[in-house]
């Protein structure tokens, strides 16, 4: 155990994966494996892509961790993706889990991976309706990323959907971000 919390550190500090200001479940944390590789991922980046992971809802730090190391199975076993796909997640538990963080490049939405941060809430939103918990940690997220610089100010948030063929993030997720001042039609 002790050897993989140490390739997943060194993961961390070689694609500059470190996560401040909000409270974040590291990826060593939720126990996650170490990225195969990494691209760099711009800052003062204009798009930010809320997603859903279609999957098992999630409600405590232990279920949730559990849902983040079978995503990340997934992702790159079954996918072979270098990591999970998404930059963050948010679980049910109104936690923020450390996906591949802000500086490394995402596997989240075709054509807006270079351009975009990916925020993914644990569950399948048109079964699911997002917390308060969840939308404060998210709403949190997205300040963060903007007072370090990862997004403009004025970015523009979608909805999966609106950048790809989808039903992500799922009709309550959507019906929620439509409210969001940043997000545009």
């Amino acid at each position: 155990m002790a050897f993989k919390t140490l390739l997943t550190l060194l993961a961390v500090l070689l694609c500059a994966n470190a996560v401040f200001g909000v409270n974040v479940i590291s990826k060593a944390t939720w126990g996650g494996r170490a990225a195969t590789g990494c691209s760099n991922l711009a800052s003062n980046l204009s798009y930010v892509v809320i997603h859903h992971t279609a999957g098992t809802y999630c409600s405590t730090k232990t279920a949730c961790s559990q849902q983040m190391r079978n995503m990340q199975n997934y992702h790159m076993d079954s996918l072979g993706w270098a990591d999970i796909g998404y930059n963050f997640l948010i679980g049910g538990d109104g936690q923020v889990y450390e996906g591949r963080g802000w500086n490394t490049l995402g596997a989240h939405a075709t054509s807006w991976n270079s351009k975009s941060i990916g925020i993914s809430f644990m569950g399948n939103y048109n079964n699911n309706v997002p917390t308060a918990a969840q939308i404060a940690a998210a709403k949190a997220l997205l300040a963060d990323a903007v007072s370090r610089g990862q997004i403009k100010s004025n970015y523009i948030l979608y909805g999966h959907r609106q950048v790809g063929s989808t039903e992500c993030p799922g009709n309550n997720l959507y019906a929620e971000i439509k409210k969001w001042s940043n997000w545009r039609a």
